[in-house]
């Protein structure tokens, strides 16, 4: 039997992330157990630059697809660019670049289509029969947890992946809300792949994880057409429903042998749902910690991580109870407005204490209510069974 030095189950963006920090690690003996025949799925994953620690440079650079120097976002009554650059990276390059290293490298072991039976400590059963034994295992198996929780509100998107007629350079449109405000926060989000090629999402902060595809398909090509896109195909189509929690995010779990990571382990941002930069965070750090130093190292990253999601919490209370769903946008309009190293600070989840007075202080935005603020869960539950 082959002893390995992590198991990774579950070939998402987390253990893909990890794969790859681990492989640095010369002589290392890794296996990445993933159910279907690709990895990584069918995503986009974004991030800021800052985002990325220094040391996770070299082997992410692989991952990036499409770099832009900044964004815009489009709000009624405020519009801005951000001098912040952003970075695009796709499942179908996480999995070109894994199965290259894998062809290079002896020790990483894609295991593909193998369904998992038994996930424990140092031990991972996989449904043909065949067990699997390691120093540690790291389970990124997806969202599950958050799916019986009462309190839970919801990002979720169609995205269209479009090949267009060539058009002047456009800009990359984090949330563009001039649009109907239904169903939620509404905006749709812009990435410019190539002269011909764009991805288009329209995107809701939702009480409900009901997604219409074929709707929101058309109010995705209705959209193009007001830009003066000349849309000749669909390339591919894009979805997402991501847990939003209002209360609490699951505990990291951290036992001798298993670390619960990705989605499953509480590793994305509660309020954006962005999960590429908590899920490198983990991953460099189990990468760089001796086995002496990880139990210590990952009780101090799951304490401030712990800390960091608790405040995200209290802002998804104020932006899912606080307001009537239309005007849900006018907390994101009021926010864009802070000075750039908060925003910077908060999509990576690195607030200071002053970063959290900025956010928090000064006039309410248009249409918050304390009253619903201190009463929303009531009147949230009460919408979302209204609305099944």
């Amino acid at each position: 039997m082959t002893m390995y030095d992590a198991i990774l189950v579950g070939g998402g963006l987390q253990n893909g992330l990890l794969a790859l920090a681990l492989a640095q690690r010369r002589g290392q003996r890794i296996a990445l157990v993933e159910r279907g025949a690709r990895l990584g799925g069918n995503h986009t994953w974004c991030f800021h630059a800052g985002d990325v620690p220094r040391a996770a440079l070299s082997w992410l650079e692989p991952l990036i697809v499409q770099r832009w120097p900044g964004y815009v976002v489009r709000f009624p009554d405020f519009e801005r660019w951000l001098d912040e650059p952003y970075a695009a990276v796709t499942s179908a390059r996480l999995h070109e670049v894994l199965i290259r290293h894998a062809a290079i490298q002896p020790g990483l072991e894609l295991k593909l289509g193998e369904a998992v039976r038994v996930v424990g400590p140092r031990r991972v059963e996989l449904a043909s029969g065949q067990v699997l034994e390691g120093e540690l295992v790291v389970d990124a198996r997806g969202p599950e947890a958050f799916e019986a929780d009462p309190d839970t509100a919801y990002q979720k998107f169609v995205g269209h992946e479009l090949e267009v007629d060539p058009h002047p350079a456009l800009l990359p449109t984090l949330m563009d809300a001039c649009v109907p405000q239904t169903d939620g926060f509404r905006f749709f989000y812009l990435l410019p792949l190539a002269p011909d090629r764009v991805l288009l999402e329209d995107t809701y902060f939702s009480d409900s994880p009901r997604l219409d595809r074929a709707h929101l398909g058309a109010e995705i090509l209705a959209q193009a057409a007001r830009l003066g896109l000349g849309v000749r195909r669909v390339i591919r189509e894009e979805t997402g429903v991501l847990p939003l929690p209002t209360r609490r995010v699951p505990a990291f779990h951290a036992a001798p042998g298993l670390v619960h990571g990705g989605y499953r382990g509480g590793w994305f941002h509660p309020t954006t749902g962005y999960s590429f930069p908590l899920a490198l965070r983990l991953a460099n750090a189990l990468a760089s910690l001796s086995p002496a130093e990880l139990e210590q190292g990952l009780v101090r990253l799951g304490r401030e991580r712990a800390r960091q999601q608790r405040f995200c919490l209290l802002l998804n209370r104020m932006m899912f109870d606080g307001f009537r769903a239309e005007e849900r946008f006018r907390a994101l309009e009021r926010f864009y407005r802070l000075p750039v190293p908060t925003l910077r600070r908060f999509y990576s989840l690195s607030l200071t204490p002053a970063d959290r007075v900025r956010i928090l202080c000064g006039r309410p935005p248009t249409g918050f209510s304390p009253r619903r603020f201190m009463q929303g869960r009531t009147i949230a539950s009460e919408s979302r069974g209204e609305s099944r």
